[in-house]
């Protein structure tokens, strides 16, 4: 019996049993049943009414113990591009007001990055926050840009001009089911971070993530790759084919070393035949970064 079927079976037995002895419980099957209401609803074991509710709630409660459904926290990552020679204007109304503020209204900062290479080091910051949930992020975002100690900073960083050159960029994202619990080790001051952007083709993004999840993220660490977190975005429509996350390298050399090791290795180039993945949608996008001095996430 493959793993899922062995878990909705005992999902589903333990529902039975939770239908026989608990009436808050059967409550909930009448409500989630939609028959609750004008009594066609019934625990008889035998009725097709019984059996398909008992079903939808076995498979739900499987989904969750697989991962599949979480009731968890949102990730949002948002870029800022800086108008020229604000860059540390931006940085340092983070640094000293933005992530105290974001704190005081339930935004909690994970990781806080700078491009390393090209015109994006001299302009760009790149960070991931997080949420109770999306109510909560929207109702977080509310109370900080009405907040008069925001309103007053936001005001004196700007004096000489504006800091942005543009509306942020923002992302809604959930962790995947594989992403580790990051903790910070040894900081170096050539650590360089790199974020990646995945477009499966279409249907394939669950076997991108098994793959992910069953070879890659050991492979990375074989050949000296850090994974940081995976994430897939919240909304339509790239929550059907992205995968977005974050891995570590001790430089940027070794980061070079550790891709042409990893695509050179015999497990990898099995691991990407079997897994039915074939081709991505199109080529991954990859920023390497360097973490701020106020991130959580070095």
């Amino acid at each position: 019996m493959a793993d899922q079927e062995r878990v909705q079976a005992h999902a589903l037995n333990h529902l039975v049993l939770a239908s026989n002895f608990s009436k808050p419980f059967l409550l909930v099957v009448e409500i989630f049943s939609g028959e609750g209401m004008n009594g066609r609803f019934t625990r008889n074991p035998f009725t097709p009414s019984y059996q398909a509710t008992m079903k939808r709630l076995a498979a739900l409660l499987t989904s969750v113990l697989l991962g599949h459904v979480t009731f968890a926290e949102v990730h949002e990552l948002r870029t800022y591009v800086t108008n020229p020679g604000k860059l540390d204007d931006l940085n340092a109304r983070f640094r000293d007001h933005t992530v105290g503020l974001f704190k005081k209204h339930g935004i909690e900062s994970e990781g806080y990055w700078v491009p390393s290479e090209g015109e994006a080091s001299k302009n760009t910051l790149i960070y991931v926050i997080r949420h109770k949930n999306r109510e909560a992020a929207k109702a977080s975002w509310k109370a900080f840009l009405s907040d008069p100690a925001w309103k007053k900073v936001a005001s004196e960083s700007q004096v000489d001009g504006k800091i942005l050159a543009r509306r942020p960029d923002s992302v809604f994202m959930k962790e995947t089911g594989y992403s580790p619990d990051w903790k910070n080790g040894k900081v170096e001051k050539d650590d360089v971070f790199e974020l990646r952007v995945y477009k499966a083709a279409k249907g394939k993004l669950g076997k991108l993530d098994a793959r992910f999840r069953d070879h890659t993220i050991g492979l990375f660490l074989k050949h000296g790759m850090k994974s940081v977190a995976y994430w897939h975005p919240t909304d339509e429509p790239d929550n059907k084919d992205t995968l977005i996350y974050i891995i570590k390298h001790e430089n940027r050399e070794a980061a070079r070393k550790s891709w042409k090791d990893f695509l050179a290795d015999p497990d990898w180039k099995m691991a990407a035949k079997a897994s039915g993945v074939g081709r991505l949608a199109k080529p991954p996008e990859a920023t390497y970064m360097k973490s701020t001095d106020y991130s959580a996430i070095r």
